[in-house]
């Protein structure tokens, strides 16, 4: 039985990474998929655990081998997952978190349909730009052009599995770990998993 594959995809400053990381310490047996990049890391971030930094012209020619399950320019800075990577651990029956945006959750469906996905929305546009000046990481001009793209992020919300609301942390979590949870109990799943119990309870 393959894993699950699912998707979380947010404007930048709705809260993700941190969502993310707080269900990554309840379930450790869900492998996220580390992502390579073109951008500088930011402070704090480590190659290999938060992102493979590589330059912009490995990041090309790993394209052009057809090296990426999705790849997308954010913000002037491109992003790309491993597809052999991401088949691999779902060919072992592990499950993966990929943490991407719109569009290359759209590449991924294409690819593997019977993903899950999940889009994170603020609680509202005000709460979003506090946020993202929290961070002290952007100026006021890149913040603008944040919020901009986050617009049309959203547009996009529609396409996705499950909407969850990150206004307060902990209700969220609880939600995203609902969705986790709800399919590793899908029929096809138990039946797989559970198949000496229910021959037991049918003699």
């Amino acid at each position: 039985m393959n894993g699950n594959l699912f998707i979380v995809s947010a404007p930048s400053g709705a809260g993700k990474t941190s969502l993310v990381s707080a269900l990554l310490s309840r379930h450790p047996e869900i492998g996220l998929s580390v992502s390579h990049t073109s951008r500088s890391p930011r402070p704090g971030e480590e190659h290999g655990k938060h992102y493979h930094f590589v330059s912009r012209e490995i990041f090309l020619a790993m394209t052009e081998r057809g090296d990426f399950l999705e790849s997308a320019e954010v913000y002037g800075n491109l992003y790309g997952t491993s597809q052999s990577w991401i088949q691999t651990e779902i060919d072992k029956g592990r499950d993966i978190l990929l943490e991407i945006d719109w569009q290359g959750a759209a590449q991924v469906r294409r690819i593997f349909p019977e993903c899950i996905s999940v889009f994170i929305l603020p609680p509202s546009l005000a709460t979003l730009e506090d946020r993202l000046k929290s961070r002290r990481q952007d100026s006021a001009e890149v913040i603008a052009q944040r919020i901009a793209c986050a617009k049309e992020d959203v547009s996009h919300v529609a396409e996705f599995d499950y909407v969850i609301i990150n206004d307060k942390l902990d209700v969220a979590l609880q939600q995203l770990e609902a969705v986790v949870i709800a399919a590793g109990l899908r029929r096809d799943r138990q039946l797989s998993r559970q198949q000496n119990l229910i021959k037991q309870l049918q003699q």
